[in-house]
């Protein structure tokens, strides 16, 4: 099996350079804020986009360090157990017995010195050394196991795979053997594999246009002159762009104009199946962040009414934040779990969206520290919980209004399984695909959006009518 990425030139032969200490020298800002996020992710089960977003507001790195710091901590979590794996024979000490400082810096470093080609090995391993706790022979542990694992090459000497076909594939692709043995089963073993590398691989900066202000193409034209970005549309959704990375979205002056929204393009698809129209009355129950909230006040040109609930203010606040950036008066927002509001609005929407709470097992490219916590049993308690809210949110659709449920997770316990028990319980609604859409839906009328094969997240959505 070839390897996951092509090995970097600068971990070929760490030679006597390798394990060089910096002295007391101060590590990179870039590697000093990956090695906290990592830790606050491994230590606190925080998760990476929101720890390193505070991070990196509160340093005000350089883009060009804002950038490594960014590779180190979503390449250390994407990779981890392929890195923990290529580790093991260089250490004394089994990893999961470390102190999760010397863990993360070990994965961090041996991910620079495997992956990235234009890090200096002897750069990376001297910032872990400096990096380690001052706990008094840490930090000699830490140069030695770096210095072992750059002078032998990262993938010159690979450990041999476990006996076991899953487990090897697992090792491999940097995945919890339990997802791996649930896609080839699913899937097939090649195009199982294929989903985990197109998983672990860096997604792309996409962006929708927003319509009330801005065509899809005066957007791409404005990033370009204004903001100095490469652009292109998005294949399937057509208010997306895609954008070559350039520091922070929310700095550029397009995005305080109210110009775009950050959004994946297989989540614009999903206001898109519900398609409100003008003048009408949608609820999205699970509606912050905001995202597919504005979205479907975009496509329903601002007028009509939408309720947007969410059990925390604080995060309806952030509702209410994106709204009124791209200029959106018609969201209505309550705060509470749609089980208590519903019945102030029986019968009173045209349609509602479910974005249930999920696994998140279909974003792994955007959160791949989920793929590390979650066990099997989580997702029958999501199914629980979801079938809870798809139920409540039914009684919100009037006659002849439509209800789109989705998650991001390509599971079927929260997907086929939840919309079934739906069905059978609820037989005033039923399946109502629609005749065309961007992306061919299946034989059953789902919406799927893969990674690898459409290049977008992983969302599963389908709709329904009542009769």
């Amino acid at each position: 099996m070839s390897p996951p990425v092509r090995r970097g030139r600068s971990g070929a032969r760490g030679g006597p350079r390798a394990g060089r200490v910096a002295g007391g020298a101060p590590p990179s800002p870039a590697r000093e804020v990956a090695a906290r996020v990592l830790e606050r992710v491994e230590a606190d089960l925080s998760f990476a986009d929101s720890v390193l977003e505070a991070e990196l507001t509160a340093r005000r790195l350089e883009a060009r360090d804002a950038a490594l710091a960014t590779e180190l901590v979503y390449g250390a979590l994407r990779w981890q157990r392929y890195l923990d794996w290529i580790l093991a024979p260089h250490s004394r000490r089994r990893l999961e017995s470390l102190d999760p400082r010397v863990r993360v810096v070990l994965r961090m470093t041996a991910y620079q010195i495997a992956f990235l080609e234009r890090v200096p090995a002897f750069a990376a391993v001297n910032d872990a050394v400096t990096l380690a706790p001052p706990t008094p022979g840490v930090g000699a542990f830490v140069n030695a196991v770096l210095r072992s694992f750059a002078r032998r090459g990262a993938r010159e000497r690979e450990p041999a795979p476990p006996r076991n076909p899953s487990d090897a594939l697992a090792v491999r692709c940097s995945f919890p053997t339990w997802i791996v043995e649930r896609w080839i089963t699913r899937y097939g073993r090649e195009d199982a594999e294929s989903l985990m590398r197109a998983m672990n691989e860096r997604p792309p900066l996409t962006l929708r246009a927003n319509r009330l202000r801005i065509t899809r193409d005066a957007l791409g034209r404005r990033l370009a002159e204004e903001d100095g970005l490469e652009w292109r549309p998005t294949r399937l959704a057509p208010e997306g762009v895609v954008v070559g990375h350039g520091g922070a979205p929310g700095e550029w002056r397009t995005f305080a104009g109210g110009s775009f929204a950050v959004q994946d393009e297989a989540s614009m698809l999903i206001a898109r199946l519900l398609a409100p129209d003008p003048g009408s009355t949608v609820a999205d129950v699970c509606a912050a962040p905001g995202t597919k909230t504005t979205h479907l006040a975009e496509l329903m040109d601002n007028r009509g009414r939408i309720l947007a609930f969410d059990r925390e203010s604080g995060r309806l606040a952030r509702v209410e934040e994106a709204a009124a950036r791209l200029g959106i008066s018609i969201i209505d927002t309550h705060e509470g779990p749609v089980e208590a509001l519903a019945p102030s609005f029986r019968a009173a929407c045209d349609g509602v969206l479910v974005d249930a709470p999920c696994s998140n097992l279909g974003v792994l490219r955007r959160n791949p520290e989920v793929k590390w916590r979650r066990r099997p049993s989580d997702l029958a308690l999501a199914s629980r919980r979801q079938s809870e809210i798809l139920d409540a949110a039914a009684t919100m659709v009037r006659p002849g209004g439509r209800l789109v449920y989705a998650t991001c997770s390509l599971e079927p316990e929260e997907n086929e399984e939840v919309a079934r028990a739906f069905l059978a319980a609820n037989t005033d609604f039923t399946p109502d695909p629609p005749e065309e859409f961007p992306l061919p839906l299946d034989a059953d009328g789902w919406l799927r959006c893969l990674p690898h094969r459409h290049g977008t997240d992983g969302f599963s959505a389908v709709r329904f009518r009542r009769a």
